[in-house]
């Protein structure tokens, strides 16, 4: 139920507004004066202050800086566009004038609170995601997650650009955006183009645009897509395919700030933050001169990296529920969950598509699903479920598996349990890197494993003099 302060000298007013707004079930507090209001109460409680512009000692208008963020709806019997103005200027959040209309009072608190309700929600919301996921539709937890988060968030205000490598699937445009939107020029356009999807012939008019009458079918002038970014962002993904007469055009962008159409003699002054990703190594491209090596350097200015599924694997079950929600709820089928083996299989396959694999084998899933839960066999992913369960028998991957072997098959054991007996029976025999290799890990997840369930590493021998 809303909370509402009335400020008013006149007690008959007082009294008609208090019942009104009684009979529609709000909550209702009242003070003669703008220092009786601030002596009473505490501002902030309230969801609405309903104050007359006249009063003795201060004017209503005196209680809106001290309200903050609660809005303050004025009212007075000298209505003038004049004072109305006045007082939106100084952050009142409507007027009205006296005698009010009954009807025409309850419409604007109902509306005003509305929009106070709806301020509040979207502000709490955008906090929890900020909180936990500074990167709009990316989630993850572990620490190569947060560093990523933390470089974006030091990134982003900067005009620097940026070179942004991971495999392939792994969120680089994702990152690329974020950079956008919490940059400077999140109100200027950002584009987006995949250097692979263009033709080689091509790819230089789609950049850098052309002249009427440049080539065969150059009919008319046309802006390429780094004038159209202009005052924005220009976001080249798998930049390793760009041809090499494309780079050197690329390179005096950065280095003069200006583009030239193809057939033009002129060049066009640009201002463009340019961003550019690839799963592929253009330090070793550059030194066989597949990539030049001046661009090379000029990209990276700023590097970031995106591990890769597979190397996230606290993130793996939480980043797959959450796919399934939003799925689930985009083709309007919720309350959906996974089956304890398609579990298993998410938290061991190898994932070499990363994340959009992932999000396409969920969605393949929930397409096909005729339940509310979602199986092993509808994920369609290759993994041997029986070797997992039952670890004594052959594994058909080729991808090294946990095999802990003095495990009873028919004991029902967690993974984490597994991983305790595996590490337990094997670690005399076996040095940390076989260990992490037969577990399919890395030798840093084996070791935050082992804090995290407090399995000490066994200590070397002494040798004996």
């Amino acid at each position: 139920m809303s909370h509402i302060l009335i400020v008013e000298d006149e007690s008959v007013i007082r009294s008609a507004l208090r019942r009104l707004l009684t009979r529609h079930d709000y909550t209702v507090s009242e003070a003669g004066a703008v220092s009786e209001a601030v002596d009473q109460y505490k501002l902030s409680d309230f969801d609405l202050i309903i104050t007359d512009l006249r009063l003795p000692g201060a004017p209503g208008t005196d209680i809106i800086p001290l309200a903050e963020e609660v809005p303050v709806l004025v009212m007075t019997s000298y209505a003038s566009l004049k004072s109305a103005v006045d007082s939106m200027k100084m952050g009142a959040v409507d007027y009205i004038a006296k005698p009010f209309d009954h009807d025409e009072m309850t419409l604007s608190v109902e509306r005003i609170l509305k929009e106070r309700a709806l301020v509040r929600q979207n502000a709490a919301l955008k906090s929890v995601i900020n909180r936990d996921y500074p990167i709009s539709g990316m989630i993850g937890e572990c620490d190569a997650m947060k560093l990523l988060f933390k470089r974006i968030s030091k990134v982003a205000p900067t005009d620097s650009t940026v070179l942004i490598q991971g495999e392939s699937g792994t969120g680089k445009e994702l990152v690329a955006r974020a950079l956008h939107e919490q940059s400077t020029r999140a109100g200027g356009p950002m584009i987006s183009v995949n250097c692979a999807a263009i033709p080689d012939t091509l790819i230089e008019s789609e950049l850098f645009g052309y002249e009427k009458g440049a080539f065969t079918g150059a009919n008319t002038n046309r802006k390429g897509l780094v004038e159209a970014a202009d005052g924005g962002s220009l976001f080249l993904d798998e930049i390793g395919e760009l041809p090499l007469e494309a780079q050197a055009r690329l390179l005096r962008v950065l280095q003069e700030k200006e583009v030239r159409r193809i057939g033009s003699v002129q060049a066009k002054t640009v201002n463009v933050r340019l961003m550019a990703a690839t799963h592929r190594d253009l330090k070793a491209l550059s030194k066989t001169g597949q990539f030049r090596e001046d661009l090379y350097y000029r990209l990276h200015v700023v590097d970031l990296k995106l591990p890769a599924l597979r190397e996230r694997e606290d993130d793996i079950q939480k980043l797959a529920e959450s796919l399934l929600e939003r799925t689930g709820n985009r083709m309007n089928t919720p309350n959906l969950f996974f089956s304890k083996d398609a579990l298993l299989a998410i938290n061991h396959y190898n994932w070499p598509g990363n994340v959009r694999e992932l999000e396409n084998a969920i969605e393949r899933a929930v397409i096909l699903c005729e339940s509310e839960e979602i199986s092993q066999e509808l994920l369609a992913i290759d993994v041997n479920i029986s070797q997992l369960k039952h670890p004594n028998t052959t594994s058909i991957r080729s991808t090294p598996q946990f095999t802990p072997e003095t495990t009873d098959p028919e004991e029902d054991l967690s993974l984490e349990d597994y991983f305790q007996h595996f590490v337990l029976d094997h670690q005399d025999q076996m040095t940390e890197t076989e260990l992490a290799q037969k577990l399919g890990i890395s030798r840093k997840c084996l070791w935050e494993r082992r804090q995290r369930l407090g399995i000490p590493r066994k200590k070397p021998a002494i040798k004996q003099a």
